[in-house]
């Protein structure tokens, strides 16, 4: 796999990103960003929370990053990718409306519903253990001739999530912490260089990983990428390795924090009870905030971004009280 920088990330390049998806043909949302008063969401912190509603995006989060990765594709090309089902989503809806070829190699942790939404839409799915996955992949180009696709270690997917963090300095300006959840480090990234590099040099951002898939917390600690075996109940935030993610987290994010699977059930089940439907993966930097993980909130003005909407009925039965 060849190297990645994190040098050619620049502000113009982002806002070139922001008006691709913003202008995408794909319509993804500018999602509603609420302040936490106006919920019934717990909250023992004296501090002023917004949160970004990404659970609410067209398909998933996913969206932007795909919508700038593939509006710099040729059309009707042949893909392949690796997902656990959010960046699938939102690769399956872009191949069907550019006319392109694709699959998707699934863990075999992920849920059912998302491969079956992947498949509705004509692409089709493998699953594999999460070891084997890139094996799968780099038979895929070999044999079939068809084009990886990376769902979180690329340049132009980056560059697309920017735009969530170009859309929260909309309505906060000026935030002092920012909260990320943290798979594969694309979001995360793609949001911290878009506060950094618009001048809110002192905003602090933290990403939230799950114990069990603490890739990027690994890294970070070993000053370079490093790969693992992850498992988690929030089975998108469990990437086997990172490495552009992580050159530009080590460059803007202030440091991961960590949570546990029994945190993650809890803050689903929190969630729901507002109103607010969230998959696991996706209430990461909720369930950081509720159990006091971030650190120095008090009178702070803090953004919070929930992900991922993608969870059926079957699933979030588990979840209820």
């Amino acid at each position: 796999m060849c190297e990645v920088s994190a040098d050619p990330v620049t502000l113009d390049m982002l806002k070139e990103a922001r008006e691709t998806v913003r202008s995408s043909p794909m319509g993804v949302i500018n999602t509603p960003m609420i302040a936490w008063r106006q919920t019934t969401l717990p909250l023992s912190i004296d501090c002023n929370i917004h949160i970004k509603l990404e659970n609410m995006q067209r398909t998933s989060f996913k969206i932007r990053g795909v919508a700038n990765q593939f509006a710099r594709r040729p059309a009707g090309g042949r893909f392949v990718t690796m997902s656990a089902g959010n960046y699938g989503k939102s690769f399956a809806y872009a191949s069907k409306h550019f006319g392109s070829k694709g699959k998707v190699v699934m863990p075999e942790t992920a849920p059912e519903n998302k491969s079956i939404f992947i498949q509705s839409l004509g692409v089709e799915v493998e699953r594999a253990p999460t070891s084997c996955l890139i094996n799968v992949v780099n038979r895929c180009v070999q044999e079939d001739n068809m084009t990886f696709l990376h769902s979180f270690d690329d340049l132009d997917l980056i560059a697309g999530h920017a735009s969530l963090g170009m859309e929260l300095l909309e309505v906060m300006p000026e935030p002092d912490v920012v909260v990320v959840c943290c798979g594969g480090g694309g979001l995360l990234a793609g949001v911290a260089a878009a506060i950094k590099l618009s001048g809110c040099s002192k905003t602090k951002i933290y990403g939230v990983e799950p114990e069990g898939a603490c890739t990027m917390y690994k890294s970070l600690i070993e000053k370079k990428p490093v790969e693992m075996d992850s498992k988690s109940i929030a089975s998108g935030l469990a990437p086997p390795f990172a490495r552009l993610p992580y050159q530009l987290c080590q460059r803007y994010v202030e440091g991961i924090v960590l949570v546990s699977d029994e945190e993650i059930e809890a803050a689903v089940s929190t969630l729901y009870r507002s109103g607010l439907v969230v998959e696991p993966s996706g209430t990461a930097a909720f369930a950081a905030i509720v159990n006091n993980k971030i650190p120095e909130l008090e009178g702070k003005d803090v953004v919070c971004i929930l992900t991922g909407g993608n969870i059926g009925k079957a699933e979030l039965v588990n979840f209820q009280d």
